[in-house]
């Protein structure tokens, strides 16, 4: 005990510059923006160095009011469908290249390329697919499941940008998902599957009696990971409409809403960006204190 206690202040001191990158770059951020989102603060403000002015909940009256604020966040509650699709892909892929097959190593490297493809590139080849004249469009005319005379944009048609956009964040997330599942799959004991097939179990059985139920903590991470993902989607949008929102803003999501309130326009009302970030954050944890309450009562139950 002794011992412990000596070599406590040498182990806080190891910790001491992590703890101080932390303070520094995450929780001074996070309290200053917080306070922000209470005051009127601008570019103008900045530029004369006049402090923040305190207006109390001001900015979530104007985000009240504000139409385009509603379209965003309906878009980004929206976007959270990508997620049990790419769930459940994930998992099913992941079982599937789970096993000691030749040539299985190249297919698990394949699903993981698009995570690694950076998204100026993702957006390079996606443009060209989704493109009037691309390969999209070429599939569904020689399927016949579009008239030859039809060239559909998918990207700046208010119909399916939006959809098209969704495709890609599925595309991006499906092999890292894959990768976290099989980390999952390879931690149950194989007796346990063994000893259900001697017992009689089909491999459905076996999957949804004991795979699923030993995954419930993996799926857990995963799912609240995409979770986040999808509520705090911005990257894609930006690359696929310019940062405009897509046509009629079909593609405006909430993120997207702060990133232009911040660094858009002529204004930059960090204030009011402020605000709307806060109230993506709570967004956020609601649906994260939801996935932890599913999941860890099926976990109870399994």
């Amino acid at each position: 005990m002794l011992k412990v206690l000596r070599g406590a202040p040498v182990s806080y001191l190891f910790l001491l510059p992590a703890l101080l990158l932390l303070v520094v770059f995450t929780l001074y951020p996070v309290l200053y923006g917080s306070y922000l989102g209470f005051t009127e603060y601008t570019a103008a403000n900045f530029a004369t160095r006049t402090p923040p002015k305190w207006i109390g909940l001001g900015n979530f009256h104007t985000l009240a009011g504000d139409e385009l604020f509603h379209i965003s966040v309906l878009n980004s509650v929206k976007y959270l469908l990508v997620v049990p699709a790419l769930q459940i892909a994930s998992l099913a892929v992941a079982v599937l290249v789970n096993r000691q097959l030749p040539g299985i190593a190249f297919f698990r490297a394949a699903y993981y390329v698009p995570v690694i493809t950076s998204i100026s590139l993702a957006a390079v080849m996606w443009d060209w697919i989704y493109n009037k004249d691309g390969v999209l469009n070429w599939l569904l005319k020689g399927l016949h499941l579009m008239s030859p005379g039809s060239n559909l944009s998918w990207l700046l048609d208010p119909n399916t940008a939006f959809w098209a956009i969704m495709l890609v964040t599925f595309w991006r997330g499906f092999g890292y998902y894959m990768v976290l599942y099989m980390a999952g799959l390879q931690n149950i004991p194989g007796e346990l599957e063994e000893a259900a097939r001697l017992d009689g179990a089909s491999p459905w059985q076996s999957f949804w009696r004991i795979t699923v139920p030993l995954m419930q903590p993996t799926i857990l991470l995963c799912t609240l990971l995409s979770t986040l993902s999808a509520i705090r989607v911005l990257e894609e949008v930006l690359v696929f409409t310019n940062g405009t929102g897509g046509p009629l803003n079909s593609t405006y999501t909430a993120l997207l809403y702060v990133y232009k309130k911040s660094f858009g326009g002529l204004d930059f009302n960090y204030g009011l960006a402020s605000a709307a970030g806060l109230v993506v954050a709570a967004i956020a944890l609601v649906l994260s204190v939801l996935n932890f309450r599913l999941f860890r009562e099926g976990s109870v139950r399994a």
